[in-house]
């Protein structure tokens, strides 16, 4: 038996041979662990600073940002550009901390069955949206993506969209008063802005329905961090 334990590790000696001390060290690793990572939750910020120029989302791109999570969107979607050469040359500028302030939850995405959507606002003409959405191929042959057509003609709720607002000011996001009470008339604005530009295009439709949140939305997507980034204020060099 000596034999037998001259060749076994301190490790197995000192602490596998004795369970109830080996139960007691592992806790404590644990425990450590689960510190580590929970105490910083606690003592800095919910989260990055905006970068400058980055503001909250309007009341029809949260209408529409919610589509896009019902929709499931993001699951074949991301929406951060790493910052790597090749990301660079086909998505633009990476992604910086700061422009997911508002983000609730954020939208990162942990796959790319389609292409990253973080720089694609203001990219293509709301036309282009509303197209594809109705069908993928008559703007993207051969995409694999599905068709929404549901989406042209189901209407968005003011009522829902005000609570959505207002749940996102409880988890920070700096809307007023005025501006949660004035969703409705803000909604209606935005969404005719929308429809006119359409119209250029001979496509009608009608303020509310969801197709014309979700294309506010997708127009949305990076622009502002875009300017910020443009403006030198992104917080890092580009990736040469």
């Amino acid at each position: 038996m000596a034999t037998e334990n001259k060749g076994e590790g301190w490790h197995r000696r000192v602490l596998e041979g004795h369970l109830g001390l080996f139960a007691i060290m592992s806790t404590i690793a644990i425990a450590i662990g689960g510190i580590v990572e929970i105490v910083p939750m606690f003592t800095v910020s919910a989260g990055p600073a905006a970068l400058p120029g980055v503001t909250p989302l309007t009341p029809l791109e949260v209408a529409g940002r919610d589509i896009y999570i019902r929709e499931g969107c993001y699951t074949c979607h991301s929406q951060m550009v790493r910052p790597m050469r090749a990301e660079l040359l086909r998505y633009g500028e990476w992604s910086r901390s700061g422009e997911y302030a508002y983000d609730h939850p954020f939208l990162l995405g942990s796959r790319r069955i389609g292409p990253d959507l973080q720089r694609l606002g203001g990219k293509y003409p709301d036309a282009w949206h509303y197209e594809h959405m109705r069908d993928p191929r008559s703007t993207s042959p051969g995409s694999i993506m599905p068709p929404y057509p549901w989406l042209l003609q189901a209407r968005i709720d003011a009522a829902d969209i005000t609570a959505s607002v207002r749940a996102l000011r409880r988890v920070g996001v700096p809307y007023t008063d005025d501006q949660i009470a004035s969703v409705p008339a803000q909604l209606a604005a935005e969404g005719q802005e929308i429809v006119a530009r359409l119209a250029s295009s001979s496509i009608r439709t009608e303020p509310d329905r969801e197709i014309v949140a979700l294309i506010a939305y997708l127009q949305r997507l990076g622009k502002d961090g875009k300017a910020a980034i443009a403006a030198g204020q992104g917080g890092g060099p580009s990736v040469p």
